[in-house]
């Protein structure tokens, strides 16, 4: 992620500036009471919030304005300018919001405002602040009679925290048999690995989070049975737990390389993997980063900057050359060569003893440490042994519902109906998942709200290559390219049938962005396609 300064800029909106400088719709970064402040005009309103998203401290005055909502040009977070609330991942807490008033062609920022005051629990509407503190009920008087999500990853912990921004006061219960769950796992291949994020920002919330929103987290605990008729989830503990309503948000596990010497081979997906990994680190002086995917490319740059000569070994005869095409992927092979990563493309790797990788042309390289990052599959043996409905995934409907009752899915399992594409998708995006949660929770609550999202995921390389991707193709007819990929300032859209239908962006996260908001704003003019997998009476 781009570095941001703490250092404040742009005019002291608490002194004022004068009306006549803001146009309609204008992002004014500014600063009041010492915190930095983004002023916006959307006629006839003034509104006043914090000018960094709490996701990772993007300045908001670059993103787009969409109706009263700002979203963050980084990564597509979304803010209610009322009054602050994060409406949508992959920010979680609310922005600070401050109270604008207009006195003689002067607009200024007059105080910053108490959330506590404005969470009244009951009735809240929806983009509400979340509360501070859950009030809570054993047996809740609105809502499901209690909520278990199976998985605290993105999308149960979304889920569970959007429950409480809609005022349910019933029990939820987050099971997962990582003991370190909910974090934020996107920044392990990054900057965690990296060695420049420590440990303590990974949690998504400390545990007194969780414990003033009475959810309860059963960590290092493992669902072993869903009955559906009675609605109970076995534990791996001998006890059990009876839901009103249920999300399957079990994620995925790595594909592990069978070949021989392969006990030797590390995977990154948990926290506890990623802590392995760089355990191993003071030993080890070389590695081979086995499959050029996002999460082996991002290992790759992570280990080199923590001094490893890296090796990469794949069998695509270009990184990314399938997901990005054929441009970005010689870019992205470019910036890693040049930090000094030997790319072996076109190989598969036939064993591994304990100092070396062996290729199918006989080559041998130096492996103190190896890892894979050669694709996941999703956890289905909890969803296929309670019969649900399966479809190379969960299968899911518009409302993510599953084929029985009261039972959701959502994140790295779910196979949806995409309503932008119409087909049916399996996404593992980070903020997708995310998104997903949020809905689920919205219509465990009695609502009726689509999952139609256009999906978005980030990638970082080192300190000099930061991909955006919005939309989601597997195939395009061409790839129209804005600006110049080698100078890393471009766009690139890849278009079928002579339409958008993804766009992967370096430098340009506001077109990114955009183009997002233009996807969206030609899906509402789509009619509503009927709902694809009905649940059981």
């Amino acid at each position: 992620m781009t570095e941001q300064s703490d250092e404040l800029t742009g005019p002291d909106l608490a002194t004022g500036i004068d009306v006549s400088t803001v146009g309609p719709g204008q992002l004014i970064a500014g600063h009041a009471f010492g915190e930095p402040v983004l002023l916006v005009h959307v006629e006839p309103n003034w509104f006043a919030v914090g000018g960094k998203c709490t996701h990772y401290g993007a300045p908001l005055d670059q993103g787009v304005l969409v109706s009263e909502t700002i979203r963050c040009p980084w990564h597509h977070a979304c803010f209610e300018l009322h009054n602050g609330a994060a409406s949508r991942a992959p920010a979680l807490i609310d922005l600070p919001s401050y109270d604008v008033a207009v006195e003689s062609d002067i607009v200024r920022v007059t105080r910053k405002r108490d959330h506590g005051q404005q969470k009244g629990e009951g009735h809240r509407a929806r983009g509400s602040c979340a509360p501070e503190r859950c009030l809570f009920e054993e047996t809740p008087t609105a809502g499901p009679e209690s909520v278990v999500i199976i998985g605290g990853g993105a999308a149960g912990n979304a889920c569970a925290e959007m429950l409480r921004r809609e005022a349910y006061r019933g029990p939820v219960t987050i099971i997962d048999p990582d003991p370190d769950a909910p974090y934020d796992r996107p920044n392990l291949s990054k900057d965690y690995l990296a060695g420049n994020a420590p440990e303590e920002w990974l949690p998504l919330h400390p545990r007194e989070f969780y414990v003033a929103q009475h959810i309860e987290i059963l960590s290092g605990l493992e669902a072993t049975e869903i009955d559906v008729k009675s609605k109970t989830v076995n534990l791996s503990d001998g006890s059990s737990r009876k839901y009103g309503c249920l999300l399957i948000a079990t994620g995925a596990s790595p594909i592990r390389l069978d070949v021989p010497g392969g006990g030797r081979v590390d995977y990154l997906r948990s926290l506890g993997d990623c802590r392995a990994i760089i355990g191993k680190l003071g030993a080890s002086k070389t590695a081979v980063v086995i499959g050029a995917s996002f999460i082996g490319l991002e290992v790759a740059a992570s280990l080199v900057t923590r001094g490893l000569k890296v090796s990469v070994v794949a069998p695509e005869a270009l990184p990314l050359e399938g997901t990005l095409g054929r441009e970005l992927g010689t870019l992205i092979m470019n910036v890693h060569q040049q930090h000094g990563v030997t790319f072996y493309l076109g190989r598969r790797v036939t064993s591994i003893d304990e100092k070396s990788v062996v290729l199918d042309d006989g080559s041998r390289l130096d492996a103190d440490l190896v890892v894979a990052g050669i694709g996941v599959r999703p956890n289905l043996t909890l969803a296929e042994s309670a019969g649900l409905m399966l479809d190379n995934g969960l299968a899911v409907n518009e409302f993510l519902q599953t084929s029985a009752s009261g039972v959701y899915a959502a994140g790295d399992v779910a196979r949806w109906p995409d309503a932008y594409s119409d087909l049916r998708l399996r996404i593992e995006h980070w903020v997708v998942a995310e998104r997903q949660g949020q809905v689920v929770a919205l219509n465990m609550l009695g609502g009726r709200d689509r999952f139609d999202d256009i999906p978005f995921f980030w990638s970082e390389h080192y300190d000099k290559l930061s991909i955006r991707y919005v939309g989601h193709v597997e195939r395009w007819d061409e790839a129209r390219i804005e600006g110049d990929v080698m100078k890393k300032d471009c766009a690139v859209s890849y278009m079928v049938g002579g339409k958008r239908r993804a766009m992967a962006t370096i430098n340009r996260d506001r077109r990114n962005l955009q183009t997002e908001v233009e996807m969206e704003t030609e899906l509402l003019l789509k009619p509503p396609p009927p709902v694809t997998v009905a649940a059981e009476a």
